[in-house]
């Protein structure tokens, strides 16, 4: 009956992946892509076509790719996808090759995370075991995957022609990479992913805490306790202690990969001024947030007014802000690397100079492993129709400021307000979640009441 049920639900996820591939070819062939790639929730000065187009051509041109501070990426992705801005199919779709590329991207996240999500069900159910707790647990990895494929954002990010997938690829490898072992590829994707966006390199600490302890699993001390009240002591049950050996491996490789991609950009921008102009127009663009178009985030706005006398200090404030959270979270989920990386991913989204919908996309997809933790967490409801609502506000807001002359900024920036709460509550309520799960599991070991805070 298993096998059955199994076989069921695998041909069950493989309608869902043809059914998110087939709908997002569709929407390519819409005209101009239902002008999705002019959208500021889906494009930004970092992830936008457009801007790559433009490196591109300047690139072509014997000119600087970062001339003119249109293009502020890597020019790695200028090799790699500069030539698909150009290369036209008769008779199709413009940018089809472009797309193509993006939707790749996207079941190849989708099926990383359905692969890690099978190695943390696994490791959740070898943690309940030693508990000597018998749990039924949905298929987390299924589930993620299918969030993060049919997650509207994911789409609109696809077809919008946005880098976002490629970003959220490397992620996901990195997280990939170090759930299931492989070192390299760890190594590999957190490269990539840092070097792709910077805010990836927080990624490093919940990395190295997979790979020092393994995936996710109740507090060790969950285990000694359960061991304490059966007297006998087996050290196989218990949790295995941190281990410096692969963190070690792991910075050797990161050290060759990050070598290894500083040289390909340094070979292609040796007549262009080097590294240290990649550094400038990438890295220093998004420190300094140059760039004041609209986006969903809170930056852009509040430098537009703020007195240039206080530019700098605030700079900092917004900046150091992510720096502040990194080790108190990483103290109390140090245990749950994975949901420790869903959360510094969803704080990055919120916080970051130019965020737009493909960054929401990968922690939603990633909150997906963990639907058995947090099936008790509160607002649900609430979260779902703000998404919805601010989704479907922020189109319209713009409209009405932009084209309409009817608004003001301030009715777009409202909505990236509301957006942004969303976000702190979904943190500040999946964080409490998580810890009431934990607390649960210790009552159950204990004995003590199931509403019992301590």
């Amino acid at each position: 009956m298993e096998k059955v049920k199994k076989k069921i639900g695998s041909f069950s996820f493989w309608n869902w992946v043809t059914a998110s591939i087939i709908f997002r070819l569709i929407l390519i062939y819409f005209p101009k892509n239902l002008n999705l790639s002019s959208r500021p929730e889906v494009s930004t000065p970092l992830t936008s076509f457009r801007r790559l187009a433009e490196g591109y051509w300047l690139k072509q041109s014997f000119m600087s790719p970062y001339a003119g501070s249109m293009y502020h990426g890597s020019p790695l992705l200028l090799s790699l996808l500069g030539p698909l801005t150009i290369n036209r199919i008769e008779g199709q779709p413009n940018h089809l090759l472009y797309s193509l590329v993006s939707v790749i991207a996207d079941v190849v996240s989708a099926m990383l995370i359905r692969a890690t999500g099978q190695n943390l069900r696994l490791a959740y159910l070898r943690s309940l075991e030693s508990l000597d707790l018998v749990k039924q647990i949905e298929v987390s990895g299924d589930i993620a995957a299918l969030i993060y494929l049919c997650n509207p954002f994911t789409i609109v990010a696809c077809v919008g022609l946005s880098t976002s997938p490629i970003e959220n690829m490397a992620v996901i490898l990195c997280l990939y990479g170090a759930c299931s072992r492989l070192i390299p590829l760890a190594a590999f994707g957190w490269v990539i992913a840092t070097h792709l966006s910077l805010y990836s390199a927080i990624l490093i600490i919940p990395v190295i805490f997979l790979l020092g302890c393994g995936p996710d699993s109740p507090p060790r001390k969950l285990f000694l306790q359960r061991h304490q009240q059966k007297e006998v002591l087996n050290q196989s049950k218990l949790p295995p202690r941190f281990s410096w050996g692969p963190v070690i491996h792991f910075a050797f490789w990161a050290f060759l990969w990050s070598v290894y991609v500083l040289v390909l950009c340094g070979i292609s921008l040796k007549q262009f001024g080097g590294l240290w102009e990649m550094f400038k127009s990438t890295y220093g663009f998004i420190l300094t947030v140059e760039d004041l178009s609209p986006n969903i985030g809170v930056l852009w706005y509040f430098f537009a007014e703020v007195f240039e006398f206080f530019r700098n200090f605030f700079l900092i404030v917004f900046h150091v802000n992510i720096l502040f959270m990194i080790l108190p979270l990483a103290i109390r989920l140090r245990h749950r690397p994975c949901y420790l990386a869903f959360v510094y991913v969803a704080i990055c989204s919120m916080l970051k100079s130019y965020p737009s919908v493909g960054d929401s996309a990968l922690y939603l997809g990633l909150l997906g492993w963990f639907v058995n933790e947090l099936a008790d967490m509160q607002f649900s409801l609430f979260l779902f129709c703000g998404y919805v609502g601010v989704s479907l506000l922020s189109p319209v807001m713009h409209n009405l400021w932009i084209w309409r002359g009817t608004g003001n900024a301030n009715f777009y920036f409202a909505t990236a307000m509301v957006y942004a709460c969303l976000q702190i509550v979904l943190v500040v309520e999946g964080v409490s979640a998580m810890l009431n799960h934990d607390r649960k599991l210790r009552n159950l070991i204990t004995g003590k009441p199931q509403d019992a805070k301590s």
